[in-house]
């Protein structure tokens, strides 16, 4: 399974007003079905989103925190990186196709404002983790996204 992960539109310029600050911010991820249609240009904030999971077999509506985030500096270059992120899946599966990352705030008038969806698997397909099994996301090694500084 290999993922992709597409930055939302509006992510560039909470970034750079101010809306969004990855050194200080708590962010959460949310798991949607296959009947969310992701749309990078348009959804902005949190209320935008659709078919979240439901609270259900070790699922939260609302998502998980990431936890250990770190913005850091090495050379030329940053990296924004967390620890990976899961549910232990009970009484039932946890099938999602996307993944969504939004800092919890309120700043600039923007409540909740989004940063990144992620296509679980480019086939694309659903993703399933049955009772007993954990549903996780593994950040990549390199981190969830790194700048190049030039």
């Amino acid at each position: 399974m290999t993922a992709s992960i597409t930055f939302f539109q509006s992510a560039n310029k909470y970034l750079g007003d101010g809306t969004i600050d990855l050194d200080t911010n708590t962010f959460k991820v949310t798991l949607h079905t296959s009947t969310y249609v992701p749309n990078a240009a348009t959804q902005t904030v949190y209320a935008d989103l659709t078919n979240e999971l439901s609270t259900a077999n070790g699922y939260t509506s609302g998502g998980a925190t990431l936890g250990s985030v770190t913005w850091a500096q090495s050379t030329v270059t940053m990296t924004w990186d967390a620890a990976d992120t899961s549910w232990a899946a009970s009484g039932g599966s946890i099938t999602a196709r996307y993944a969504v990352i939004r800092s919890t705030v309120t700043a600039n008038g923007h409540v909740e404002p989004l940063v990144a969806y992620i296509l679980l698997d480019i086939s694309p397909a659903d993703v399933t983790a049955t009772t007993g099994n954990t549903f996780l996301l593994q950040w990549n090694a390199s981190g969830i996204f790194t700048s190049a500084i030039t």
